[in-house]
């Protein structure tokens, strides 16, 4: 994570931190590597909202940050068009060992144009309280495929912002971008990053259900890395 300014070290970041597992691991880079990070959450009335806010909010005290702020964005709710704001949409459901998605294929899941409205809500507060980066949990390999999940669409990200914000030098950063969940977690453990806290099933807040495509990604990493899931899975 360097800038074209200065060193990480002597730098603000502004974390996108969703609670799952993959923004966890950036929050734990993020706290290491940045003089201070500050955590962005997005409530979009996704079906674990309440779920996801509180792992993000344990997240912050854990990290004891100094920002942590949460932002609404209803519209995603009311555009709908996906299984995690609509509920007449469902959420796609397999075994555990069971392909996540086909080559190519974009599931119900995706949210369309997602990732674009929450990074411009963490440059603009990024703008506000002079951070220089924007720490994003994107990751391409092992992934339910959505195109926001792609390195090119963080270089082309980074060319509007290089146009279009007042502060030179400003930028997205996607330090998971090109690794394996795999990696993400032996990583997460490597820096102590506190999974028992993150969230990721797309459906349930009590239990995970464990056959949905983000817990399935999930629980395939942890067994690859060969540790295991700290949170509690409905499903066998």
């Amino acid at each position: 994570m360097e800038s074209e300014r200065q060193p990480a070290a002597a730098r603000r970041a502004v974390v996108l931190l969703s609670g799952g597992m993959d923004s966890c691991v950036c929050a734990a880079l993020a706290c290491r590597d940045y003089a201070e990070a500050a955590f962005l959450h997005v409530d979009y009335g996704q079906r674990t909202e309440a779920r996801e806010r509180r792992a993000f909010e344990e997240m912050a005290r854990h990290f004891g940050v100094r920002r942590a702020l949460v932002l609404p964005c209803p519209g995603l709710a009311r555009i709908g068009g996906s299984a995690l704001t609509d509920p007449a949409i469902a959420v796609p459901e397999a075994p555990p060992a069971a392909p996540v998605a086909a080559a190519g294929e974009i599931p119900v899941t995706y949210v369309p144009f997602r990732n674009a409205h929450f990074l411009a809500l963490a440059v603009s507060w990024a703008e506000v309280i002079g951070a220089g980066d924007i720490v994003i949990g994107a990751v391409e390999p092992d992934s339910s495929g959505y195109p926001d999940c792609r390195p090119r669409y963080y270089e082309v990200f980074n060319e509007l912002l290089r146009v279009g914000t007042r502060e030179p030098g400003l930028r997205v950063v996607t330090p998971l971008i090109r690794r394996s969940k795999a990696e993400i977690v032996r990583l997460g453990l490597e820096l102590g990053a506190p999974f028992h806290l993150s969230w990721s099933c797309y459906q349930a807040s009590e239990r995970a259900c464990g056959r949905c495509d983000s817990c399935r990604l999930r629980r395939r990493a942890f067994a690859e890395a060969g540790h295991p899931d700290p949170i509690p899975y409905a499903a066998g």
